[in-house]
């Protein structure tokens, strides 16, 4: 499942790894949008099997930061 952005954003950290395990809701990423910090929690349980984006990437809305399997 592909965990995307809602809005044009900046990615301040990635929380994961590629290859972490992680559960539904758990943080995955910290993303500015608007002047706002906010949390991106995992959509659901699984292993993140890759990362598209790194910190201080601009990400446009819908764009994929990560899947998870």
């Amino acid at each position: 499942m592909d965990v995307k952005v809602k809005m044009p954003s900046v990615v301040v950290s990635l929380e994961v790894a590629e290859g972490a395990t992680v559960t539904k809701g758990q943080n995955v990423a910290v993303i500015e949008a608007m002047k706002m910090k906010n949390n991106t929690p995992a959509p659901c349980d699984g292993v993140v099997k890759s990362i598209a984006v790194k910190a201080g990437d601009r990400v446009k809305p819908g764009a994929v930061i990560m899947t998870i399997e």
